[in-house]
């Protein structure tokens, strides 16, 4: 089968089973739903045969795609197994280490300033939560600097907890309240931080309370976000771990949303490595 059918294929089968809907697996596996939808008929057509029954409300495995799981599950892991085999020979003496874009750039910097010169090969690789698990499932790094959140399929190691709050410029004629509410930043423009894990929360957070802000700026780079809102451009919503030089960072009436950062890795034993100890105790949580 492994060489009749493409690996991407089962991949998109799984993430339906796994995920429950179409929606949700194409989410998952960073591709949009029709692309996935495309890719499940492509593959129900190599093999004769339908593998979902698809209603309004559901979907579910035929007895054709009942079959299919087991020997998809297995060929997966086969390939898992293999990749990460392949990465632990290409990366021998290597540290190859995710980096949330969304972590302050202060605390990676700060990591490699202090690194030994004896440390080794140190490669960073930046990207949003999803596509770091990705690469960590692959074998693609060997650890990850991000959000942790139970995934039974890593280990890990809780560094501290946040809050997202509302991030304004020190001259902010609100910057003194201690804790503001939507309905007063009805007329306050916004910088959307593209890369923010709770962009839509935060969009349904304003809109639900009439809120339509003015978007001056939109930036995947937090470091841009930061000055813009440090200048006095926008406002904008963050992780508590944002506030820097000129910002200040304010509750939010009634958006109680955390984050759990931490160390991520497929193996335990490496959660002890010199470097991300050395790494962990650089991170530092947030003055409450």
């Amino acid at each position: 089968m492994a060489s009749m059918i493409d690996r991407y294929l089962l991949r998109y089968f799984l993430a339906v089973i796994d995920q429950g809907n179409f929606s949700r697996a194409a989410a998952s596996c960073n591709v949009s739903q029709p692309t996935l939808s495309a890719g499940i008929a492509k593959l129900e057509a190599s093999l004769g045969r339908q593998l979902f029954t698809r209603s309004n409300r559901r979907v579910a495995l035929t007895e054709a795609g009942a079959r299919l799981v087991a020997r998809a599950r297995r060929i997966e892991a086969e390939f898992l197994q293999a990749e990460r085999e392949a990465g632990a020979a290409r990366a021998a003496g290597r540290l190859r280490l995710g980096i949330l874009s969304s972590t302050p750039t202060r605390w990676t910097a700060d990591f490699v300033a202090a690194l030994p010169r004896d440390a080794g090969e140190v490669e960073l690789v930046e990207g949003r939560e999803r596509e770091l698990i990705d690469r960590l499932t692959r074998g693609r790094i060997d650890a990850a600097l991000t959000i942790v959140r139970g995934n039974p399929r890593f280990a890990a190691r809780l560094l501290f907890e946040e809050p997202y709050l509302l991030a304004l410029s020190a001259a902010h004629p609100l910057s003194a309240r201690e804790l503001l509410a939507a309905e007063e930043l009805v007329d306050e423009p916004m910088i959307v931080r593209r890369q923010c894990e709770l962009l839509g929360e935060t969009s349904r957070h304003f809109t639900a309370r009439g809120v339509r802000p003015f978007f001056p700026a939109r930036t995947t780079s937090d470091d841009r976000a930061r000055a813009l809102v440090a200048a006095g451009l926008g406002i904008t919503v963050a992780p508590a771990s944002f506030g820097g030089e000129g910002v200040v960072m304010r509750p939010l009436a009634e958006f109680d949303h955390r984050r759990e950062i931490g160390l991520l890795a497929s193996d335990a034993a490496l959660l002890a490595h010199p470097l991300l100890e050395r790494l962990a105790d650089g991170v530092v949580a947030p003055a409450p």
